[in-house]
Formats: C-alpha cells, structure tokens, sequence
C-alpha cells in the first residue's frame, strides 16, 4: 500500500495527501520518471530532501521542480500534508 492518496485533476496534474500519522520507514528514497512540479498546498513540519542534500522545511505556496532521475524523499511533519503535482 502507498504511503500517500493521490486524486486526478487532469492528465497532466494530481493533489497528493501524506497522511501525518504516515510509517516513516514509508517515506524512502526514490525517483521519478518524468520532471514535476510540486506546489506545497498546506502541511505543517514537513520536509523535503533532493539527494547530496540537506533538508528543507516545507512552507505553504513553495514550489519545487523535481527533475527526472533525481534521487528525494520527504519527512513527516506534525500535519497532513497536501501537494499539487504537476507533471512537466
């Protein structure tokens, strides 16, 4: 099972929700096959990590280009959090 719900808006976008009591040892390194954009929508204490990295926290309204190929995972915060994805 995901770790996360997605819902489609269109062909090329989603909303992605983390639940905060989400297993942390669910939120692991990966990679996706094509570049995103991703629009943080809300969610308090989360945060991000791209690979030789450190993290950073997530802020409502930030938005992160996540290029194909590269190596990130999230951390879990003390919300749920909700992000826009949209596929570029």
């Amino acid at each position: 099972m995901k770790p996360y719900r997605d819902r489609q808006l269109t062909e090329t976008s989603k909303v992605r929700v983390f639940k905060s009591n989400v297993d942390s040892g669910e939120l692991q390194w990966h990679r996706d096959r094509e570049d995103r954009l991703v629009e943080v929508v809300q969610g308090d204490g989360w945060k991000f990590q791209m690979d030789n990295q450190l993290p950073i926290e997530l802020t409502e309204g930030q938005v992160l280009l996540i290029p194909e190929g590269t190596y990130h995972r999230i951390f879990r915060g003390t919300s749920d959090l909700e992000l826009k994805i949209d596929f570029i």
